[in-house]
């Protein structure tokens, strides 16, 4: 019987280890999937700590998906890029500091930054959700440095660095420069059963 995508997640971050960005390549349909792998197979069992950096999602839908797929969530913040500007939608949550959209790369490391202190001296697992939307939000030359500055410093703390990416939508500039940026660039498969 195959494992589930999400396991299989853990162990590839597993066999990666600390201090390695890694681009994983996904596909919409294995989204939480994928999010439930990074969050609690990976993050939550090995006792880690978890900073999601959303820009494609608002943090409360989020967070409500996950714990109606029961997803165990202890440990995980949220760096909100894109509730503040939908009126209304910010729902003030310990876990979750907002940051007025994804273009404002500086407050986002300074973000990181804040919730890695509180981490201390835990593990911590930095998911980038997702490339596509910094793209869309964010020229090209900027995000690069952004992301060589951030995935940089994470790996010199022995964090985990996660960016997802959706490759088929990409630019291909964009896609280029995440292959330069990331150490590993993962793609994943749904495994189809019979």
């Amino acid at each position: 019987m195959p494992e589930d995508l999400h396991s299989r997640i853990a162990l590839k971050l597993e066999a990666v280890g600390p201090s390695v960005s890694i681009g994983l390549e996904i596909k919409i349909e294995s989204y939480f999937d994928i999010v439930r792998g990074l969050i609690e197979d990976f993050a939550s069992k090995n006792g880690m700590s978890c900073i999601y950096v959303t820009s494609s999602v608002p943090s409360a839908t989020l967070n409500s998906a996950l714990q109606s797929l029961e997803v165990n969530t202890e440990g995980l913040r949220f760096i909100d890029c894109v509730s503040h500007t939908m009126m209304g939608a910010i729902h003030r949550v310990d876990n979750t500091v907002y940051v007025e959209n994804p273009s404002m790369l500086e407050n986002i490391m300074l973000k990181v930054e804040y919730f890695l202190r509180l981490a201390g001296d835990k593990k911590t697992v930095v998911v980038f959700d997702s490339a596509n939307s910094f793209a869309i939000h964010n020229d090209p030359k900027i995000l690069s440095e952004f992301f060589t500055i951030i995935l940089n410093s994470l790996k010199a703390r022995e964090a985990y660095p996660v960016v997802l990416m959706i490759p088929d939508q990409l630019k291909v500039e964009v896609k280029e420069m995440l292959g330069m940026v990331c150490d590993v660039i993962m793609p994943v498969e749904q495994e189809h059963q019979p």
